[in-house]
């Protein structure tokens, strides 16, 4: 490294973080959009990109090809090392489990599903996963320098314990965080100084709001709020300003709970009416006049009959009723919150899309001084979210200080 490039890189060395991200979660294709978003010479960004190149983070095109009519020399195009490192991305839902490796920029590198009864001692399953992602690190011979975890339970902080694992048989409070850490040790999963990777765990609701927010339908929302039924249950999170907001201690945001029908199905939490109850892919093929099958999970049942029976009218009555379930729900969140942009996933993004105005107008008919209605409402649109966001927290560090973390 010259003396010249060492002096720009020093001043730089701050950057190095904030450049990451940029190129991360793609608003800075070029060196010329890095300067301008960084605010930084073009020299200190030649050397924050060349420095994050040199780590094997990102990739520097020094001549691109100019597009047609074109005036000038192209800036150098920035984009993700195809070949860089990778983090472990965990996810266990009530059905089973999914491994996957994740880049940066959220691209998916390979995945290992699998399905088994989640059994009552979550080490278990945990075990199970990390090492189904321990076998993809052996077959890829990636680089790994992190780990995350996504869980149906609100994650406490500090502890990682998982308090309320409703639709799993898991103890209240397991201790999900330490029994990560302890698999990845036993699965030898290693960072590059030769030690286990350091684990993080967080709610899947949570983790999936994150993803969409740095990758998939919530990419430029100040305020997203995220609301969304996987296998069982319903979840919702917010992002506030590009961060989760999970209150003081990791628990925020437990819209499941939230009374949507005072009079209806007793919830796990000991209220009644809960949209974790009312509106999730149970309460749908209920109402659909269906008996769930063991085949298949609860949610890809309830995604194939409104996809192939929504003509039927027990199934068009069954999805409205759940449509003005979850648009009270939202109605609700939306007047309290003042999010600018809302997505939706599991099986709430296939309600949408069956009838997105009959919810755009529940939500608008409850909705204070009537700007409330108008927030977008969007479906998630990464097909992996909960995964991808397991992956952003483990990637966190590094984005805070790649040359700690990798150099």
């Amino acid at each position: 490294m010259t003396q010249t490039r060492t002096t720009r890189l020093e001043r730089g060395r701050g950057a190095l973080g904030p450049a990451l991200e940029l190129v991360h979660t793609g608003r800075a294709p070029t060196r010329a959009v890095l300067t301008a978003e960084l605010g930084v010479t073009r020299a200190t960004a030649g050397a924050v990109a060349a420095e994050l190149e040199a780590l094997g983070l990102i990739q520097v095109d020094a001549r691109p090809a100019a597009s047609a009519g074109s005036q000038g020399r192209p800036s150098h195009r920035l984009s993700i090392a195809p070949n860089g490192p990778v983090v472990l991305a965990a996810q266990i839902h009530a059905d089973g489990f999914r491994a996957a490796l994740v880049g940066l920029g959220g691209r998916v590198i390979a995945t290992a599903p699998g399905c088994m009864t989640v059994p009552a001692d979550p080490s278990r399953i945990i075990d199970a996963v990390v090492e189904a992602g321990a076998g993809l690190l052996r077959e890829t011979g990636r680089r790994c320098l992190g780990a995350g975890l996504a869980v149906p339970s609100a994650v406490a902080e500090p502890e990682g314990t998982a308090l309320n694992p409703l639709h799993l048989s898991w103890p209240v409070g397991a201790p999900v965080r330490t029994l990560f850490n302890e698999a990845l040790a036993k699965s030898g999963v290693l960072g590059p100084d030769g030690t286990p990777v350091t684990g993080v765990t967080g709610n899947d609701v949570n983790l999936t709001a994150l993803a969409e927010h740095r990758h998939g339908a919530g990419r430029g929302a100040r305020h997203l709020l995220c609301v969304a039924t996987g296998h069982r249950g319903v979840g919702g999170a917010l992002v506030l300003d590009g961060r989760l907001h999970s209150g003081s201690s990791g628990l925020a945001m437990e819209v499941g709970h939230l009374t949507v029908n005072p009079t209806g199905q007793p919830c796990h939490c000991g209220s009644r009416g809960c949209l974790d109850v009312e509106c999730d892919p149970l309460a749908f093929l209920t109402a659909a006049g269906r008996e769930p099958g063991p085949a298949v999970s609860l949610l890809q049942q309830s995604r194939d009959l409104l996809r192939t029976e929504y003509a039927d009218p027990s199934v068009r009555a069954a999805a409205d009723l759940l449509i003005d379930r979850l648009g009270l729900g939202l109605a609700g969140l939306v007047n309290i919150l003042n999010p600018d942009r809302v997505v939706l996933g599991g099986l709430h993004r296939e309600l949408l899309d069956a009838d997105p105005e009959r919810l755009r107008a529940v939500v608008a008919e409850r909705s204070l001084w009537g700007r409330s209605g108008s927030v977008p409402i969007l479906p998630c649109s990464l097909e992996f979210n909960s995964l991808i966001g397991a992956a952003e927290a483990a990637w966190q560090p590094v984005l805070d200080d790649p040359l700690a973390m990798v150099g």
